[in-house]
């Protein structure tokens, strides 16, 4: 008998039938639009979760309707003026909803509305960076109801707020929906509103960016392309290398250290099992009644190699369970001063990272801190883990500062050189953020810094000093387990010859001698 068919479950059928009729009919090739607008990884937001939720405003769908963003949506709808833009929009549903990695729980209508909204209320937020063909400013009209809001000079906490939040990952919308608002205000040929747009793009990213952005005439034309504001700072700020391969690591002082552990650990696992075993108790009692001495240094013995055994047991274990990360091994910036490296700032970008050993100099971007930094840093790290391209630099330059700042000394080394400008309170806070950092993102391989970090600890490490430390640290502080075993042996040795001069007159053998 042929199953019945419910009234709801042919709705649903019906309703799916006229999706996909819509979607032929619209004649858009989904395939030539690319997701770019992501959800934060888990392993990033779980760090600082502020630093990717919105504090002030919602852009786009991901948090639209969150009660505590609700009060600026009455400050969105001053810039909203014709239906028209809403139904231009409406006609480009699919292009927009390919555009985005999560799926948009919104109908047609709500979602043409809403980038009509928070597209007009960006808009009306980046024409302050506007500037003239001289590159003097020129600055637009703002709203007067926008005033305590938008703040070109900077001193209001309002617009530094807003700034945060339009940049975060999960805050996009596509680019191209700000540009037809633009140009739909506009009555001026296309060219020249493109130009204009083109100058509120770039003096966002210079204002926002911690880091130096790429800025020239052909990377100009490229602006209007990018997907989003934050793949567009993102794209200003790294630099456009070519991946040549991560190199052969030198790992031939590991394999002898790990060849030296794993003979001290059987050893001492061996020990461990004779300790346990039956003819080893047989025999202290012997010894016990031998001597006719009544001492607990065989039983501290055993318990001492038992230990021995149970921790070098546990040692690969509890390396095995190291998080996947971890910071970059490179000296701060206080122990690479202390051996005369000196620290200079560079013109250049990222990829301009270089040590001069003959001078013994490293050369690092400048990079401008504020209230701002922090957030803007995460994000995009975030996009860049996100899109994952073949050479993450933006993230390994996370990883090689945070390396580098340990402690407030090494901010303050690094600001007396010019390299770091702090407009935070104090240097304390630059150090929390570098520190901070590391705890959301993954080592990774980047040969143009890599080169840089390699031929820095190759240089330090070359010093008689720093080689006698890392032998210390790296042969007898990483062998405590044999030393416990010799030293447990040392002691039951000096308690069988304590044991013998008691029974027996050793000063008599001695004179005998």
């Amino acid at each position: 008998m042929e199953p019945r068919k419910f009234p709801q479950h042919q709705d649903w059928v019906i309703h799916i039938i006229r999706s996909l009729e819509e979607e032929f009919e619209s004649n858009v090739d989904e395939t030539s639009v690319a997701v770019s607008i992501f959800n934060v990884p888990k392993t990033l937001i779980s760090s600082k979760p502020e630093a990717y939720v919105p504090h002030l405003v919602a852009i786009g769908p991901y948090h639209h309707g969150r009660l505590e963003l609700f009060e600026m949506e009455r400050y969105k709808l001053i810039s909203v003026k014709f239906h028209d833009l809403v139904n231009q929009f409406a006609e480009q549903d699919t292009i927009i909803r390919a555009c985005y990695h999560r799926f948009l729980d919104f109908d047609r209508e709500t979602l043409s509305w809403m980038f009509a909204i928070d597209a007009a209320f960006l808009l009306e937020y980046l024409q302050p960076y506007a500037r003239k063909k001289g590159g003097g400013p020129h600055f637009t009209r703002v709203s007067s109801l926008m005033t305590h809001l938008i703040d070109y000079t900077r001193r209001k906490s309002a617009h530094h707020a807003i700034l945060r939040d339009v940049i975060m990952l999960e805050n996009q919308i596509p680019l191209f929906l700000i540009k037809e608002v633009h140009m739909f205000y506009k009555h001026e040929s296309e060219k020249d509103s493109d130009e204009e747009f083109v100058m509120m793009l770039m003096g966002f990213c210079k204002d926002l960016s911690p880091l130096k952005i790429r800025d020239n005439k052909r990377l100009r034309e490229e602006y209007l392309s990018k997907s989003h504001l934050l793949e567009l700072l993102y794209f200003v700020v790294t630099p456009e290398i070519v991946q040549t391969g991560a190199g052969i690591e030198e790992v031939s002082h590991q394999i002898v250290f790990a060849f030296i552990f794993f003979i001290c650990s059987a050893i001492i696992g061996f020990l461990g099992r004779i300790c346990k075993s039956k003819a080893f108790d047989v025999f202290c009692s012997l010894l016990k009644k031998l001597f006719h001495v009544k001492t607990n240094a065989i039983e501290e013995f055993v318990e001492s190699t038992q230990d021995a055994t149970e921790e070098a047991e546990i040692v690969p274990n509890a390396k095995s369970q190291i998080p996947l990360i971890e910071e970059i091994e490179i000296p701060s910036v206080t122990e690479l001063s202390k051996i005369g490296i000196k620290f200079c700032p560079l013109k250049g970008g990222l990829d301009s990272i270089k040590f001069d050993k003959n001078r013994g100099k490293f050369y690092l971007p400048v990079v401008d801190l504020d209230d701002n930094s922090d957030v803007v840093l995460r994000n995009l790290v975030a996009y860049e883990a996100s899109i994952a391209p073949e050479t993450m630099i933006l993230t390994r330059y996370i990883e090689l500062m945070n390396g580098l700042v340990d402690t407030v000394e090494d901010v303050k080394g690094l600001r007396e050189a010019g390299i770091i400008v702090n407009r935070l309170k104090s240097d304390e806070q630059v150090a929390n953020l570098w520190n901070g950092m590391t705890l959301s993102v993954k080592t990774t391989k980047v040969p143009v810094l890599d080169k840089a970090i390699e031929s820095v600890n190759k240089y330090y490490s070359g010093l008689w000093k720093v080689k006698m430390k890392m032998t210390m640290k790296k042969y007898v502080f990483n062998s405590w387990p044999a030393f416990t075993f010799l030293g447990a042996n040392l002691l039951i040795l000096l308690s069988a010859v304590e044991a013998f001069c008691s029974v027996y007159t050793c000063s008599n053998w001695l004179s005998h001698l």
